[in-house]
């Protein structure tokens, strides 16, 4: 009795630095994210427009993009973590901090999305497309009213799924000076053999993860018309 209430102690001591670790690791995940839509989704209908049979068919423009997307997502995280630290320097200022961890979360997430994107559009229903063709319908207005429509409710859990496998990438760049959850785990639960702040912190990573995992199957859900 008397060692749990020590933990329990422990983890009540703790909670102001787990509230500042918490937020650190939504700063990053929520960088990296923003990062994936923005530029990510972006390219990914490039990769999808760009490619054998579709509209605007380009080889070269394919191989090319796919070649960078690759080379990017063959990187182990904890290697392009490192290979990108003149450049985070450049953008952030610094090497360490959850800013500065942002920046390769970011960069690793752009053509992790970009894939995504394109399965996703790749599932659109090839008449759906050449129907809209036949009305007229600019390619603006393909990928807008009727790409991104359908492929909606697999985009958002493409969304999760990243969001999650982006968690795990935020607790390991926060073992090298990022901050976060992954840093308190590892400078409590691993230095100083603090067991009960590590069940802690890894408690909160599965709650993040199940939130996340239902948040992004109810928006699924609903905007699935099929």
């Amino acid at each position: 009795m008397s060692e749990y209430l020590a933990s329990l102690d422990a983890i009540l001591a703790m909670l102001p630095e787990m509230w500042t670790a918490l937020g650190q690791t939504l700063t990053m995940l929520g960088i990296g994210l923003t990062a994936a839509v923005v530029l990510g989704g972006p390219l990914g209908i490039l990769l999808f427009l760009v490619a054998d049979g579709q509209s605007l068919q380009n080889r070269p423009a394919a191989l090319v993009l796919g070649w960078l997307v690759n080379t990017v997502r063959s990187f182990p995280f904890i290697i392009l973590l490192v290979a990108l630290v003149p450049f985070t320097r450049i953008i952030a200022g610094t090497s360490i901090g959850p800013l500065a961890a942002a920046v390769p979360l970011s960069f690793a997430a752009v053509p992790y999305f970009a894939r995504m994107v394109e399965q996703n559009l790749r599932e659109v229903p090839r008449g759906v497309i050449e129907a809209a063709h036949a009305i007229g319908a600019s390619e603006l207005q393909i990928v807008l009213r009727v790409l991104l429509v359908e492929a909606r409710s697999g985009l958002v859990l493409a969304l999760t799924v990243l969001s999650i496998s982006f968690l795990s990438y935020s607790a390991v760049a926060g073992v090298v000076g990022g901050g976060g959850i992954g840093d308190l785990a590892i400078r409590y639960g691993y230095y100083r053999f603090e067991t009960d702040i590590m069940v802690a912190t890894v408690a909160i990573l599965i709650a993040m993860v199940q939130l996340i995992q239902f948040t992004g199957n109810r928006i699924a859900k609903r905007l699935d018309k099929r």
